[in-house]
């Protein structure tokens, strides 16, 4: 497995010159960040379980690709290759389906399976899925951490949140999918263990920066660099 996948599909290129593209998906990324963080806010404000819904999905898409791809925000209009994995995606005309039984899964099992559980699956479905011409690694993380907070019913504290642990080095979290791929072909229901397992190290990762800033003389300042990708 290489250590780095991405799609390989045929889609416009809306940006050409890299500066101009990191600059504007650096935006697009702290967009989504505060967008994931009022979505959470929103759950955590209604006092009522939340709902996983596919708008909100391809909300978050559209934030992370605006100005990057002509289909931010909708279903990729053909097929695609992962770059790097093992996984054939299903073909495109099977996305809207899957994608809606993706939220069946969360919403049917939330109050009964753990968040982390919820979120591993959701990490790892939406991937398997890929059901954008790009954009699906960055996408995912963003749903699987709302999920996350949401089912816990607060925001989860520490600055450096379980999304930006993953982008700091993608290796382990590349290899969990492809693990939980392999399981998924092997049975109905997938063993999400590999993948919960790192979100749990990630989790405790996080929990623990705040617990040190909490306890510092100096917390460190917030930057503007945040993202999910």
């Amino acid at each position: 497995m290489s250590e780095e996948r991405h799609s390989d599909a045929e889609s416009p290129t809306l940006i050409t010159d890299d500066i101009a593209r990191a600059e504007r998906e650096a935006a697009n990324a702290l967009a989504q960040f505060d967008r994931v963080l009022d979505l959470v806010d929103d759950v955590v404000r209604g006092g009522r379980p939340f709902r996983l819904r596919v708008s909100m999905i391809q909300e978050l898409h559209r934030i992370a690709l605006d100005g990057l791809s002509a289909y931010a925000g909708n279903w990729r209009p053909g097929d695609v290759r992962i770059h790097g994995s093992g996984h054939m995606p299903p073909k495109a005309h099977l996305v809207p389906a899957l994608m809606e039984d993706l939220c069946d899964w969360i919403n049917d099992r939330t109050g009964i399976a753990s968040p982390i559980t919820l979120c591993a699956y959701v990490m790892w479905r939406l991937n398997w899925i890929h059901p954008f011409d790009d954009g699906n690694g960055r996408t995912s993380r963003a749903v699987a951490y709302f999920v996350l907070c949401a089912a816990a019913g607060y925001r989860l504290q520490g600055r450096v949140t379980i999304p930006e642990l993953i982008a700091a080095n993608k290796s382990p979290y590349y290899r969990a999918l492809e693990q939980v791929d392999a399981n998924a072909r092997l049975q109905a229901e997938p063993d999400l263990t590999p993948m919960k397992e790192l979100l749990e190290g990630y989790l405790a990762k996080q929990l623990a920066e705040a617990f040190e800033a909490a306890n510092a003389a100096s917390p460190p300042r917030d930057d503007n660099d945040r993202r999910f990708h």
